[in-house]
């Protein structure tokens, strides 16, 4: 495969049967195949993505200072601001090319599970940043949802099988800011080659090129998504979970043409993470004789602070 397949939600939320099924045919052997599609038809309006973007460029565009106040030492990065070069790819030495910020969930009805998760950081500059980064991260959480329902019933699982699993969960958004190039890097990419720790990564400013999937063959493919598009991926939670059924793709973000390294990039993912007590062992039903277990016993909190770790975010 050498070319991302491009899927539309509004099939899967249509009331027409036939519809539905075709877009969980699609999006499953997409995973199965490439492990990403591009998805039109999700839950954010252009508006809101106008607003998100001015918000982060403003926060990114203040003084060092002002953005390292946001910068809350002992819980690995979860929240607020991550300064340049300060996470690399798992393996990998040079910190990446970028800085970033954290929202995480907006818990609801559970007071256990939101003393379990750091507070959000508010940014006192900038009176709209928290407000517009709280709205889409809602928006991406319920696309999220869906797609996930979509996959469940590719599964032969109980359509709202993730449901539970997600209400609450420890999902996060995250601005990425990729400055300037000013000098030859030695070693260092925008983000090196990686995969994804959780369920499904859902991804916002794949417009331009930069973004390369891994195929199968080993060949690195550009991953461009069109205005209304959010580049959806599996993370290695869910390929656990479905025993390499749907893969987990290694992409990377080049550096950009020399010509090039003179304007930043934005990008924005939202990563989808489950409660930290759901249980990532393989589905029975994702093992067979050709298909034997993968993966030992896990759950999904116990992978991430073992990911965490060899981040270089948690000690």
């Amino acid at each position: 495969m050498n070319r991302i397949p491009s899927v539309d939600l509004r099939d899967f939320l249509s009331e027409d049967p036939a519809k539905k099924q075709k877009f969980i045919s699609e999006i499953g052997m997409a995973y199965e195949n490439i492990g990403f599609v591009a998805l039109k038809g999700h839950f954010l309006d252009d508006t809101l993505v106008s607003e998100l973007y001015e918000e982060i460029k403003n926060f990114f565009s203040l003084p060092v200072e002002t953005k390292q106040k946001y910068e809350i030492p002992g819980i690995g990065g979860q929240r607020g601001y991550v300064s340049f070069g300060k996470e690399s790819a798992k393996g990998k030495k040079e910190g990446d090319l970028k800085e970033f910020w954290h929202f995480g969930q907006y818990v609801e009805d559970d007071p256990k599970r939101k003393a379990e998760y750091p507070d959000n950081v508010m940014v006192e500059e900038l009176p709209k940043f928290n407000e517009v980064g709280k709205t889409a991260y809602r928006m991406l959480e319920k696309t999220a949802k869906y797609v996930l329902r979509s996959l469940a019933l590719h599964l032969g699982l109980e359509e709202t099988y993730f449901d539970n699993y997600i209400k609450n969960g420890n999902s996060i958004l995250r601005p990425i800011h990729y400055p300037p190039i000013t000098s030859e890097p030695k070693g260092a990419v925008r983000a090196a080659a990686h995969g994804d720790i959780n369920l499904i990564t859902l991804l916002m400013g794949a417009q331009g090129k930069g973004l390369q999937v891994q195929n199968h063959e080993g060949e690195w493919i550009d991953a461009i998504a069109e205005p209304d598009e959010l580049m959806i991926n599996v993370g290695d939670m869910l390929s656990r979970h479905s025993n390499n059924k749907l893969k987990s793709t290694i992409h990377r973000v080049v550096n950009p043409p020399k010509e090039l390294w003179g304007s930043s990039r934005y990008s924005i993912p939202f990563f989808m993470h489950p409660i930290s007590e759901m249980s990532l062992n393989v589905l029975d039903n994702c093992i067979d004789e050709e298909n034997p277990k993968q993966f030992e016993d896990i759950t999904a909190g116990e992978f991430l602070e073992e990911r965490l770790r060899e981040l270089g975010l948690k000690k």
